[in-house]
């Protein structure tokens, strides 16, 4: 009965909201901006060996599938929590919302989060954290899943590009500490999208 009301809702609310269109160039600029990035050793999160022989991150094809227009579902009164990370740090988070939206038939669900000490500065204040494992995940994929960077939505939708999921820098240098994904957030589908792991 709950997937049927969630299928209904999110059918309803395709209707009801204007569409932000898939834009393949926003994708190709991302990945164009991603790989300046890491090919600079002052923003680079790459080791010194792997920076010398770096020319590109391995992108899955752009694919249109992947950019669905979901809806969001405010949730009040969480209370905050300390992440796991892959060290010992557990930085304080919210869950501030759910997304809902279907991929290939299939209606899913993913929370999203808030970094407390964040969103205390102004450039983060509406920024919103989307980690998200998938069944790529350890094969194609970084076992550890990918991020995607959000913003607070006006309304009841919001818009997710798969094409734009990235890998948490522990990916390439185990010198850092990134937030491990929520098992809640993982889901039972391919996500063929954004980065692919670095190192077989």
């Amino acid at each position: 009965m709950k997937k049927i009301l969630i299928l209904v809702f999110l059918t309803q609310s395709s209707l009801g909201f204007a569409q932000v269109k898939f834009d393949g160039k926003s994708v190709e600029k991302f990945q164009k901006k991603i790989n300046t990035e890491y090919a600079d050793i002052k923003t680079s999160p790459l080791t010194l060996a792997d920076l010398a022989i770096f020319k590109s991150l391995d992108f899955y094809p752009i694919n249109e599938k992947f950019f669905v227009t979901a809806t969001f579902v405010r949730t009040e009164k969480e209370k905050p929590f300390g992440m796991k990370t892959s060290t010992e740090r557990t930085p304080s988070y919210v869950k501030y919302g759910e997304v809902h939206f279907i991929i290939e038939g299939q209606p899913l669900k993913l929370n999203v989060y808030r970094n407390m000490e964040l969103s205390k500065k102004k450039e983060f204040k509406e920024y919103l954290f989307l980690p998200f494992s998938d069944l790529t995940s350890g094969n194609e994929s970084y076992i550890g899943g990918k991020y995607i960077d959000l913003k607070i939505p006006k309304g009841n939708s919001i818009a997710i590009d798969f094409n734009t999921s990235y890998n948490p820098y522990c990916a390439y240098n185990h010198k850092y500490s990134c937030p491990i994904v929520p098992l809640e957030n993982d889901l039972n589908i391919e996500i063929k999208a954004g980065v692919k792991k670095f190192h077989d």
